[in-house]
């Protein structure tokens, strides 16, 4: 099996009392080491009312990224399709395709990327995710060439056949990408259970597509490099509490402090929170790349979508530096 090409997921992190502004001032220079790093593209996922994350806007994200780097892919992992017209959606990387040609990848998921009450003020409803299927067909075909019978087209967008992936943490996903077609990335990186089991299906299950005669996997996995072992080790338990007291503060008005979610680090609640890391990858950067390349052949993935969340900022930049392909 040929080594699994290595792509990078950003957030765009709001630290704690930090502003959106430095949160996206460090995702450039996040794009800038993932690209001279030999990293094959950059993902930006769509959430929304989460006030710690400031990639609601992917597209906005992406063309601002993308004028701040030469080379590297750049795409949107992912848009939430359900909240959005396709017609807009092609508009909108259509026209980051002309502006960057061969660097634009559009992946789309299913979920609403929010919470039930910011789904209402998206002015979606809930059937929305039922038409998911029939919206990535219509989004397919107003990037592509051919004229469509409603006479409606995606200028930008028209013949730009930016490529799309579905992304998934379930076999819905698996089961469209494979009718389609089209590439298949999994959400392993917090969702875990059933990786297996939905890329099995989707290679099983696959029907060859013009543009794409074969399957293709990516799979997500966390990724805690440091200079050696040990560090690393300690760096990934700060990760842990860090995850703890960032999910158990949901909803509080004063947040957990880290000495309080160390307290509760090994009751059930924490405890599932800390299994949805079950893929990471943790050392030194030898230890890791045999990590990754021993995780990739467990996931029979073509790719592996590195998240690297360190606590800081300087160790996330240090941990997807030392954790780099090249």
């Amino acid at each position: 099996m040929a080594a699994p090409k290595l792509s990078f997921l950003d957030l765009a992190t709001v630290e704690r009392e930090g502003s959106v502004a430095s949160a996206l001032a460090h995702s450039v220079k996040l794009a800038q080491t993932a690209e001279s790093g030999g990293y094959s593209r950059i993902w930006y996922a769509e959430h929304h009312n989460m006030p710690t994350i400031a990639s609601s806007a992917p597209a906005v994200l992406i063309a601002h990224i993308a004028s701040q780097t030469e080379r590297i892919g750049l795409g949107s992992g992912g848009v939430m399709l359900p909240n959005h017209s396709p017609l807009v959606v092609a508009e909108q990387f259509g026209t980051l395709a002309e502006l960057h040609p061969g660097r634009i990848h559009l992946g789309l998921g299913r979920a609403p990327g929010t919470d039930g009450a910011t789904f209402q003020a998206l002015r979606r409803t809930v059937q929305a995710a039922d038409a998911f299927p029939n919206d990535v067909l219509e989004l397919q075909a107003y990037l592509g060439s051919d004229l469509p019978l409603t006479g409606v087209n995606a200028y930008p967008g028209r013949g730009t056949n930016v490529p799309i992936t579905i992304l998934g943490s379930s076999l819905f996903g698996a089961n469209l990408a494979a009718q389609l077609g089209l590439p298949y990335s999994f959400a392993s990186h917090f969702a875990p259970q059933a990786l297996n089991a939905a890329v099995q299906h989707y290679r099983s299950n696959y029907q060859p597509s013009a543009k794409h005669p074969e399957p293709y996997v990516s799979a997500g996995v966390n990724v805690i490099a440091a200079e050696n072992d040990e560090a690393a080790r300690q760096l990934f338990a700060r990760a842990e509490v860090e995850r703890i007291r960032a999910f158990l503060s949901r909803g509080r008005d004063v947040p957990l402090t880290i000495e309080q979610a160390e307290a509760i680090r090994d009751t059930p609640a924490a405890t599932e929170i800390r299994s949805m890391m079950r893929y990471t990858a943790v050392g030194g950067p030898e230890r890791v790349r045999e990590q990754l390349a021993d995780f990739a052949k467990l996931a029979d993935a073509d790719e592996l979508v590195t998240v690297h969340p360190a606590p800081t900022r300087e160790e996330q930049l240090e941990s997807l530096r030392l954790g780099a392909p090249a």
